[in-house]
């Protein structure tokens, strides 16, 4: 479902997902993310992948949504609520003070749903990456 993710979020050329290395930071001793799948007729549908993030602002521990997916075929029938409804939930359980994501400026169906939950975007920032030679250099002291 990653791939349908990218397909759809015009990110194909970025893909670079390997599933064996994906098992081991999902399964492994060192979990790096946790996800969750969801379900029609006992096939996956949708999946919502997040991890631990952390606010110096709060004091408290948070959980960041890296992906939430539900496949074009399944859109409309609650899979999505009903995903991130369950990682608001583990958030709550773990103490967590918030839960937040991005969302593409284009697609206006998720930013739609995502504010009929009531969340709102979060003004006067940008995200910034480091990835591939930058990174490397960076870390390397250069």
């Amino acid at each position: 479902m990653i791939g349908e993710l990218a397909d759809y979020e015009r990110l194909t050329s970025e893909l670079r997902a390997d599933p064996d290395r994906l098992k081991e930071h999902l399964f492994g001793p060192r979990r790096y993310a946790e996800a969750l799948i969801g379900e029609f007729d006992g096939r996956p549908a949708g999946y919502a992948l997040f991890f631990h993030s952390y606010s110096t602002f709060l004091t408290a521990p948070g959980i960041y949504l890296e992906d939430l997916f539900v496949r074009r075929a399944d859109r409309g029938r609650g899979l999505g609520r009903a995903l991130l409804a369950r990682v608001a939930r583990i958030a709550v359980e773990r103490g967590c003070a918030r839960l937040e994501w991005a969302v593409l400026d284009w697609n206006q169906p998720a930013i739609d749903f995502y504010r009929s939950l009531g969340a709102v975007p979060v003004g006067g920032w940008t995200t910034y990456r480091l990835i591939g030679t930058p990174l490397e250099r960076l870390a390397s002291g250069d």
